[in-house]
């Protein structure tokens, strides 16, 4: 039986750090060709359709800037831009409000029936967006139940009318549909936040505020960002809320998107108004992925 050299075997593996490299490869190459095909793909081709133009019925190919002078020149599309931007802070400000207590509580202070608590703060996901809207506007209509009950003690006489179509009916509905997204995040991160460190602060002569400053909140910072992150960029891309509760004076960019991909029929526009969409969650993006680098070092 003929013995193979030492060298021959060495000479026919590839070294280890090239191993690796194949196999970090391997693993990645299903994931990437997945996002290369289904996101990256379809948002080249729509962005593309940005420098085109319209020749109704059909779409001109002839590369213009025509769609971005449309945009600078018209107060409505920056208008609805700002407005959907102050909308998005505003809930995403309202949703750390409501969220930090009640995930600080979960995570801190309920022992018994934690799981059936956190299955009823995901609960709401399991039924449709549609359905949570449509129950928003039952709930805020002249003849629903918040008036209805108003009505019925005497604090008013007449049905309130500026609860639905209005940016408070949008904003309260944006609250409640996106409040699981910032709830889970934050209750992650104070579930494994030590319980010694809120000890050690209490023993320091630290107050309850001063130790949620001091320590919970910067503990809390991955989840934080996460959460504020999904909440604004969900509510600067939604167009259904606007579409069913908003008034006419308050409709926000997704509304406006859809209608130029629907009704009107001009593609490229409503590519156009996607950009600064995208340029301003990619800055959002990067500033929260910013202010957890600057945390971590901290």
């Amino acid at each position: 039986m003929a013995l193979v050299a030492p060298e021959a075997v060495g000479a026919a593996r590839p070294p280890r750090g090239e191993r690796r490299v194949r196999g970090a490869v391997a693993l990645l190459a299903g994931p990437l060709g997945w996002m290369t095909f289904f996101y990256l793909v379809p948002l080249s081709i729509l962005l593309i359709h940005a420098i085109w133009s319209v020749d109704y019925p059909e779409i001109d190919h002839t590369p213009t800037l025509k769609n971005f002078r449309t945009f600078f020149t018209t107060s409505l599309y920056p208008t609805v831009l700002l407005r959907t931007v102050m909308m998005a802070a505003m809930v995403t400000a309202g949703a750390i409000v409501l969220a930090f207590p009640l995930a600080f509580f979960l995570a801190k202070r309920v022992r018994r029936h934690r799981e059936l608590l956190l299955m009823l703060v995901v609960f709401p996901l399991w039924s449709s967006y549609l359905i949570r809207v449509f129950a928003w506007k039952t709930l805020l209509g002249t003849s629903g139940i918040l008036n209805s009950f108003f009505l019925w003690t005497g604090l008013i006489d007449e049905p309130l009318t500026f609860l639905l179509y209005s940016k408070w009916a949008m904003y309260i509905t944006f609250l409640h549909v996106w409040l699981p997204f910032m709830i889970l995040p934050l209750y992650t991160v104070l579930d494994r936040l030590p319980n010694s460190l809120l000890e050690a602060s209490a023993d320091l002569g630290a107050h309850g505020w001063r130790t949620f400053v001091r320590v919970v909140v910067p503990m809390a910072l991955p989840g934080l960002l996460a959460g504020s992150l999904s909440v604004f960029s969900l509510t600067m891309g939604d167009y259904i809320t606007p579409t069913l509760l908003g008034g006419p004076g308050d409709q926000l960019i997704g509304k406006i998107v859809a209608d130029q991909f629907g009704v009107a029929n001009n593609w490229p526009l409503g590519a156009t108004l996607i950009i600064p969409v995208l340029i301003i969650i990619s800055l959002a993006l990067f500033v929260s992925s910013l202010a957890g680098a600057m945390d971590r070092r901290a």
